[in-house]
């Protein structure tokens, strides 16, 4: 059935289709079926002959948990949300609110159906198979469920069946999150100076432009996680034994669902998926287990253009004029009378790629210069393969070459096998720029300043050799090979929380890797928490699964353990002249220093620290390389300067916890809740800057609030993975549940595991799947 998204499709009319197509009872006429089976908490178990088929009763099963959700993704993917929801209404565009009409600007600008298709077209036939299957699984669901679709979305006009170009472009927009999407609105700002602007730009605040890159995500991402591979040295039955821990959206098209898919004879292999991805992209089989961490490799380089004077939509290049390209966009948007009227904007782009602005960065469209931005993983179609490589895998080894293609958008890979091998690998998409170029295609002194200050990448964009490299051996033109990215062996262990592959373990030694790969900063409390907490686990004897589970459960606030010693001993000494500040002093000398659910005090420092953090200078000894457990450390409070801000960041913690209604020396467990929902479960676990290794925050509201701290972000799919004489023995705990539809009974269950610490055993084996079954057995034939 071939459906194009320009055309409006009822329920009805897609009803009726699929119904023709499937009029036969499951298993008949040789159609192939797959086999839907659910386990405690609604862990779906997935089985099917060949791979279309069992992308097709995975896509029906997720849209059974998840089909509003999905369908709201499609219509971001159109580039119809102000259509639907109206401009101004802010909408999820990859990991950031944004106005609707923005979002279908970008989508308009981005999206080139045409492009895409011809990037599908080289991909392999498993990969093509899966995306059939997909895009068929989730429209028999809507053809199966026309009329009684969840309440979010039952009858609304924005519920269509999904096409080939949808599920495209979904994919295109995962892939490019890290980079074109997290600058939508800095492409869509970009204009052409006006003929009279003379003015000479503001000075460059790096500052500043440090701080805009993280609120775009750019530096120092709001994704993280932590993820430990421990070899047969240090386990105490000689296998690989693995703790996956990543940080994510607990709404939206990142979150997480668990999954188990087989293909008798061709793959066994579970874990979790994200949105409408057909593999698995975390998860374990018989003899191997991996985990991903947001790597901190660059995805983009920006480009700085020599305008031709006089005319600010042409550029140099090599001494030649060129032209930028023009084009029109337009998006449909709903007005208050429910009328659609045409909006348009234009955009301009480059041979380099589309022009942007980010006036806080400095990076502005003058009569001299422009920006233009190179993302690394544009029509990047990889990742299925990718995936299905590591389910297919035997051993660490089968991991690295899997990861050959480079389909990896934006993550480290970590990984165990029953061996007892354990490997880290920044297998990832990066622009194949090393650091001889960086300073041979410097750009201007103030955009060169962006790199230490805001992790931004400016190249010369007058010359055509200050490209990209093109190593023949990578298999992607213009991307870094990965015999030339860091990758690790090992038989006792490998750790990653988001610094770089400088930090994967005290002894190993790396050479000639490019700084758009990582370098020796630490920016993480997270890294320095993993690198203490690790050497404590293993002085306490060969590890086991339940041990691993033990310490990531023990919420150690690491930053706790770095200041609060010289914060307490100034409130004995020399008392603060805030009352406020003194209540402070009081409810933190009685703190465990752990984010618990018993600890009291934990939500107070959480306040404090958020802000203090930040004061210039705050720590009593710099970061030190050499010692990056040890430094930063202290607090020095022997400045007064620095003191006196400290005392003020403590007053004014003070003042937000009673405002919103909350004691200080309160449990966390009180102040500390989901958001997804209103039920009293409280939450264990702290936010990245405190260093506490289960990481939860709020990722658009920072703060307590009257509501306390809600949390819609962290510790998401949390998984320890060991072997023994059958397969793999795993436990893990999806936090938030595998639906978003409020009316589930997976909507939120597993959030009172987590309250718990109960980590669920997974049922792999066929005889182990059957016994632990709850409900029927569905069998859903393709047609």
């Amino acid at each position: 059935m071939t459906l194009h998204r320009q055309q409006t499709v009822t329920l009805a009319a897609i009803l009726a289709l699929t119904l023709a197509a499937c009029a036969h009872a499951p298993g008949e006429g040789g159609a192939a079926s797959a086999t839907l089976q659910r386990t405690a908490n609604g862990v779906a178990h997935i089985s099917a002959p060949d791979a279309e088929t069992l992308a097709y009763g995975m896509a029906y099963a997720y849209a059974q948990d998840n089909v509003c959700m999905t369908a709201n993704q499609l219509v971001t993917v159109r580039g119809e949300r102000a259509r639907y929801f109206g401009a101004a209404t802010p909408g999820l565009l990859a990991r950031r609110m944004l106005p609707n009409e923005q979002i279908d600007f970008f989508i308009a600008a981005h999206m080139d159906d045409a492009a895409l298709a011809r990037h599908w077209q080289g991909a392999g036939a498993e990969t093509q198979a899966l995306a059939r299957g997909a895009v068929a699984g989730y429209n028999r669901y809507l053809a199966d469920h026309a009329g009684r679709l969840p309440a979010a979305c039952q009858g609304q006009p924005w519920v269509q069946p999904m096409t080939l170009a949808d599920y495209r472009r979904q994919a295109e927009l995962t892939a490019v999150q890290a980079a074109t999407a997290a600058l939508a609105d800095a492409l869509l700002a970009a204009k052409p100076p006006a003929p009279a602007q003379a003015a000479a730009p503001p000075a460059l605040d790096l500052a500043d432009a440090g701080a805009a890159l993280r609120e775009l995500g750019l530096l120092d991402s709001p994704l993280g996680s932590n993820a430990w591979a421990f070899g047969k040295e240090v386990t105490a039955d000689g296998r690989g034994l693995l703790l996956g821990n990543p940080h994510f959206p607990w709404a939206g098209v990142n979150r997480f669902w668990q999954a188990h898919l087989t293909i008798p004879g061709e793959l066994d292999v579970m874990g979790v998926a994200i949105g409408n991805f057909p593999a698995v992209t975390i998860g374990f089989n018989k003899d191997v287990a991996w985990s991903h961490t947001v790597s901190t490799g660059k995805r983009f380089t920006l480009h700085e253009l020599s305008l031709v004077p006089g005319e600010p939509t042409r550029y140099l290049l090599d001494g030649q004029p060129v032209a930028m390209t023009q084009r029109e966009l337009q998006i449909q948007v709903r007005a208050a009378d429910g009328s659609l009227q045409t909006r348009k904007q234009s955009v301009w782009s480059t041979r380099w790629g589309p022009v942007l602005v980010l006036p806080r960065a400095g990076l502005l469209w003058t009569a001299k210069t422009a920006y233009a931005l190179k993302d690394a993983n544009l029509g990047n179609v990889r990742g299925t393969e990718a995936a299905m490589g590591f389910g297919r895998a035997r051993s660490v080894q089968d991991i690295q070459q899997a990861l050959k293609n480079l389909g990896t958008p934006w993550v480290n890979t970590l990984a165990v096998d029953r061996h007892g091998q354990a490997l880290y690998a920044d297998a990832s998409v990066v622009p194949d720029v090393d650091a001889a170029q960086l300073q041979r295609c410097a750009p201007g002194k103030a955009a060169a300043a962006l790199l230490p200050a805001a992790g931004l990448v400016v190249l010369d964009g007058s010359r055509s050799d200050c490209d990209w490299q093109r190593d023949p051996a990578s298999p992607q033109p213009g991307l870094m090979p990965v015999a030339r990215m860091p990758m690790a062996v090992r038989s006792d262990w490998v750790h990653n929380s988001n610094d770089s592959f400088y930090y994967t373990h005290p002894q190993q030694r790396w050479s000639g890797i490019s700084p758009l790969v990582g370098d020796a900063s630490l920016t993480r409390a997270r890294t320095r928490a993993g690198l203490s907490e690790i050497p404590a686990l293993l002085a306490r004897g060969k590890l086991t699964a339940q041990a691993v589970q033990g310490q990531l459960f023990e919420n150690r606030n690491f930053m706790a353990g770095v200041v609060l010693p010289d914060l307490l001993a100034a409130c004995a000494g020399q008392p603060p002249a805030s009352a406020e500040a003194r209540d402070g002093c009081a409810a933190l000398q009685g703190w465990d220093r752990r984010s618990d659910l018993g600890s009291r005090g934990a939500h107070l420092f959480r306040e404090f620290w958020r802000n203090a953090r930040a004061i210039p200078g705050v720590h009593r000894l710099p970061f030190d390389p050499a010692q990056p457990v040890a430094t930063p450390a202290g607090l020095r409070l022997d400045d007064g300067a620095v003191a006196a801000k400290l005392w003020e960041a403590l007053a004014q913690a003070v003042k937000a916890v009673r405002g919103a209604g909350f004691a200080l020396d309160a449990p966390l467990a009180q102040v500390q809740r989901p958001l997804i929902t209103d039920a009293a479960i409280g939450l264990h676990g702290g936010e990245d800057y405190e260093g506490v290794l289960n990481n939860l925050g709020n990722q658009f509201a920072p703060g307590i609030g009257a509501q306390g701290l809600r949390i819609d972000y962290g510790s998401s799919y949390i998984q320890t993975v060991g072997f023994d004489a059958r397969g793999p023995v795993a436990q893990a705990i999806l936090t938030y549940g595998q639906s978003t539809d409020p009316a589930s009974p997976h909507a939120f269950d597993q959030l009172r595991l987590f309250e718990a610490k109960q980590w669920p055993s997974l049922p792999f084996h066929a005889e182990d799947v059957a016994k632990a079954r709850v409900g029927e057995v569905l069998r859903l034939s393709r047609p």
